[in-house]
């Protein structure tokens, strides 16, 4: 039976804490999400409605780029401020850029449900936009983990019991275990 201090179960308590920190980035990226949600599609509703009525990709273009401002704020200082930092500009840059993407993903949907399936009306712009929302959000929550804010977990960011609780210690320890076990030192 294992002890309470035994590798297995420090693993566990390591596997743990790294699984209650992916839920809680998940939420504050979900929370994030929903407010540059709302800001993307009364952007695009406001533009599609005034400005440019018929330029529908160049308005998705306009309100995913200012949703975009709002989730990179939203996503530094709260949802992975816990992670160590990159230099600013490279960060940005890497934000920005799996961003475009994203847009790419969602400027298609839109493109091909408006101009390819002649799906023109206001309601079908905005269903072909939260699709194309959809499938840029499951890249980007993919991409901010393990690029734009990939560095380790900050060790002051561990819960009060002192357990780690980042991903990277229990990659860490898992390395750890596996060199001792095959009786090897150092990487």
């Amino acid at each position: 039976m294992p002890t309470a201090s035994s590798p297995s179960n420090a693993l566990l308590g390591r596997l743990r804490g790294a699984m209650d920190l992916v839920y809680r980035e998940m939420i504050k990226f979900g929370v994030v999400g929903a407010i540059a949600f709302v800001v993307d599609m009364g952007t695009f509703n406001l533009l599609r409605s005034t400005l440019l009525p018929h330029k529908v990709t160049t308005a998705t273009i306009i309100s995913a780029a200012v949703a975009t401002v709002v989730a990179w704020v939203g996503n530094r200082w709260w949802t992975f401020r816990h992670r160590t930092n990159r230099p600013v500009a490279h960060e940005v840059t890497l934000f920005f850029g799996t961003n475009a993407v994203a847009m790419l993903i969602q400027v298609g949907v839109v493109a091909v449900s408006h101009y390819v399936l002649h799906l023109q009306s206001i309601a079908f712009d905005n269903a072909a936009k939260v699709v194309g929302i959809g499938l840029g959000t499951l890249f980007r929550f993919w991409a901010y983990r393990t690029v734009v804010f990939a560095g380790e977990v900050d060790d002051t960011s561990a819960p009060a019991g002192g357990e780690p609780s980042g991903l990277a210690d229990v990659e860490r320890s898992a390395l750890g275990e596996e060199e001792r076990e095959h009786g090897r030192t150092g990487r």
